[in-house]
């Protein structure tokens, strides 16, 4: 096994810059809208552990990637919540019941990890023997904030404001939400460890939609509760590193969670973002998703620009600054990953 990455994570000497790219597995690749074709829909591509683990091993046969990261979605700890979760065309995920008050939130159930989303962990346990220690494996979960935002909103929104709206009304409840919320992914990301994850990722995506307190409240303080929760299960031994869209301007608060890693999206440089965390936490990013429809020229350029930014000699993963685009081509990805690992060769 390469433990580039890992290694990386724990500021350990590398042999080259390690390099995986979120939603690796997905759109982009037609392997993938093939095998999708075959499962008949999302979800049943996701519930099912062999068609799960075919398309986390797709990427891995065509690129030089130096992780796997569990297929799945962020949103299965709601649909074991008994929400309903299903996919409309164009439309994204959506929730046959949505929570609209207290009452909603009160009744709410805790699910029990290991029956009803035991599809994920047997996926896990699948992947992990189709590896053979080829490359680590990433487990993931979506933040509770950003749980709580697709439950309420009962699907994605443009201006989120019913989920907002009951956080300055009834914070009482939105914090008992977060909480249930919590604990459940503390119980997710355990099973995904205990079923071979060797690392663990927390997608906040729409942290970045708070104010700094609302952020600290509702947001950050739910991911500490979670490395708190993780590492007093495994100690130190599987990195865990937490992913804000649009959280750039919170990179010192994000370090103090205890994480390991901060994922960082493109709005804020790579070389800030150290020399304002220093070498508390290591750091992964951050290539802005759009700069994969350029040439493979200006692919090489702009990847060089983050690669630089970056002074240390460990304690880096190269990543995009969110998910792949579904329609890239996938040669300028295998571009990107190439130039990656030839740049650190140079320095």
């Amino acid at each position: 096994m390469s433990f580039d990455y890992l290694n990386a994570l724990q500021k350990k000497p590398t042999s080259r810059t390690p390099v995986w790219i979120m939603r690796q597995a997905g759109r982009y690749l037609p392997e993938y809208r093939a095998t999708r074709k075959r499962a008949g829909d999302f979800m049943s591509l996701c519930k099912s552990p062999d068609f799960a683990c075919e398309v986390t091993l797709q990427p891995l046969d065509r690129f030089d990637l130096d992780a796997a990261i569990l297929f799945s979605d962020i949103l299965t700890i709601p649909d074991a919540m008994g929400l309903g979760l299903y996919f409309s065309e164009g439309e994204g995920p959506r929730f046959k019941k949505k929570i609209s008050n207290a009452i909603d939130i009160t009744n709410l159930p805790r699910p029990n990890i290991g029956e009803e989303l035991s599809y994920v962990n047997d996926a896990v346990s699948q992947i992990k023997k189709a590896l053979n220690g080829r490359v680590p494996l990433i487990g993931f979960t979506g933040s509770p904030w950003t749980l709580a935002t697709y439950m309420v909103e009962g699907g994605s929104s443009k201006n989120f404001s019913m989920v907002k709206g009951l956080m300055y009304e009834d914070p009482k409840h939105m914090h008992l939400l977060l909480d249930k919320l919590a604990d459940s992914v503390i119980d997710y990301l355990d099973g995904q460890v205990q079923a071979g994850a060797e690392s663990l990722m927390v997608f906040d995506t729409w942290g970045g939609l708070l104010n700094t307190e609302s952020y600290e409240n509702f947001s950050l303080r739910y991911m500490q509760k979670i490395v708190e929760g993780i590492k007093s299960k495994h100690q130190d031994s599987v990195p865990i590193t937490l992913f804000t869209k649009g959280g750039g301007m919170w990179v010192e608060k994000i370090a103090a969670t205890g994480c390991d890693a901060i994922g960082l999206d493109w709005t804020i440089e790579l070389g800030d973002a150290q020399n304002r965390v220093g070498s508390k936490v290591a750091l992964q990013g951050n290539l802005d998703p759009c700069v994969l429809y350029a040439s493979p020229d200006r692919i090489r350029e702009e990847a060089h620009k983050v690669l630089s930014q970056f002074t240390g000699n460990t304690g880096h993963v190269f990543n995009l600054g969110h998910g792949i685009s579904p329609d890239v081509d996938p040669e300028h990805l295998k571009v990107l990953i190439d130039c990656v690992h030839e740049f650190r060769g140079q320095v």
